[in-house]
C-alpha cells in the first residue's frame, strides 16, 4: 500500500502523470473492447474518456493539471492525420476513377450536416449559441472548434457534439451500411469520415484498410473544405 501511495506522490508531482492516466485508461478499455469482440457499444476512446473524467472528479483535479501531461498525445494528432496519407496511397488508382462522385459527396454531406444540426437543435428549443455550436459537429475537433468561435458559437461545446458525433457515428455506422445493404468499402469509408471524423476513421481502419484509407481523406478533406462550406451554410441559415 505505502509502495502505491509512493508512486502516485511522484506521479502527481510531475506532468506526466496525465498521460500515464490517458494511457492507462485507454489500454483498460481496449482490452475490455478486444474481449467483447469489438462491441460498437464498448468503444475505447468513449469509456477511455469516462474513466478519466471520473478520476479527475473523484480525485478533485482540475483539467489544466491533468492536460499538462496529456497534451504529449494531443501534439501526435497532427503527425497521425497525415500518416493517413500512407494508406491512402495504395488506394490511389481507385482515387482517380472516384475524384468526381467524392468531391460531390464531400460538399453535400457537410452542408447536410450542418442544416440537419441547426434544424434539429431548433426545433428542440435550443438557443442560438447551441444552435451554431452544433454546426461543425462533424468536422475533426481542432477545427470545428475554430469555426465555433469565428461563427459566434461556444468552442468548447463543440468539442462536446464532435466527440459525441464521433462515438455515435462509430457506432451506428456499420449497422446502417449492413442495413441499407451498402457493400462498397469506398462508399463506407467517405460516409464515416465525413459524418463521424477520426472516430469513424478508426472504426473504419477496423472493417477493411481500404475503407479506413477512404474514411481518413474524407475527414481531412471535409476539414478543408470546411472553411468554405460552413460559412456558406450559416449564410443561408441565417436568411431564413
Amino acid at each position: 500500500m505505502q509502495t502505491h501511495s509512493a508512486i502516485w506522490v511522484y506521479l502527481s508531482a510531475s506532468p506526466l502523470w496525465g498521460l500515464t492516466l490517458t494511457l492507462v485508461c485507454y489500454l483498460l478499455a481496449l482490452k475490455i473492447y478486444r474481449q467483447a469482440n469489438h462491441h460498437p457499444l464498448l468503444n475505447p476512446v468513449g469509456w477511455s474518456i469516462l474513466m478519466i473524467i471520473t478520476v479527475l472528479v473523484v480525485g478533485d483535479i482540475s483539467y489544466p493539471s491533468y492536460f499538462s501531461g496529456a497534451q504529449f498525445i494531443h501534439f501526435l494528432l497532427g503527425p497521425v492525420t497525415v500518416a493517413l496519407a500512407i494508406p491512402l496511397f495504395f488506394q490511389l488508382e481507385k482515387l482517380k476513377k472516384v475524384w468526381l462522385p467524392l468531391s460531390v459527396a464531400l460538399v453535400v454531406g457537410m452542408t447536410v450536416s450542418g442544416f440537419s444540426a441547426y434544424f434539429i437543435a431548433q426545433a428542440l428549443g435550443a438557443s442560438e449559441q447551441t444552435m451554431l455550436s452544433m454546426i461543425p459537429k462533424s468536422v475533426t475537433a481542432p477545427v470545428a472548434m475554430g469555426i465555433a468561435e469565428k461563427t459566434g458559437g461556444l468552442p468548447t461545446l463543440t468539442a462536446v457534439f464532435v466527440v459525441m458525433t464521433g462515438i455515435f457515428g462509430a457506432f451506428i455506422g456499420t449497422s446502417l451500411f449492413k442495413l441499407f445493404r451498402i457493400q462498397d468499402d469506398t462508399v463506407k469509408g467517405v460516409a464515416m469520415g465525413v459524418t463521424a471524423h477520426g472516430l469513424g476513421t478508426a472504426r473504419s481502419f477496423q472493417v477493411s484498410p481500404e475503407m479506413g484509407a477512404f474514411a481518413g481523406l474524407a475527414m481531412a478533406l471535409a476539414a478543408s473544405l470546411s472553411a468554405f462550406v460552413l460559412p456558406v451554410v450559416l449564410s443561408l441559415l441565417k436568411s431564413f
